[in-house]
């Protein structure tokens, strides 16, 4: 996914689920998005995060 459409995933995951959300960019180039308590950091560069009460 691009970079604008991970960060409208985050924003909307956020707002739904209220928990934040880490935007990334994997080894590969490719964006995604993921719960802040679920990532790793493994070959991942944190591009963004979204915090829904922040």
């Amino acid at each position: 996914m691009s970079r604008k459409d991970a960060h409208a995933f985050a924003a909307s995951l956020a707002a739904t689920l209220m928990v934040s959300i880490v935007v990334f960019q994997a080894g590969d180039g490719t964006f995604g998005a993921v719960p802040a308590d679920e990532i790793d950091g493994d070959e991942v560069v944190i591009v963004g995060e979204h915090d829904p009460f922040g």
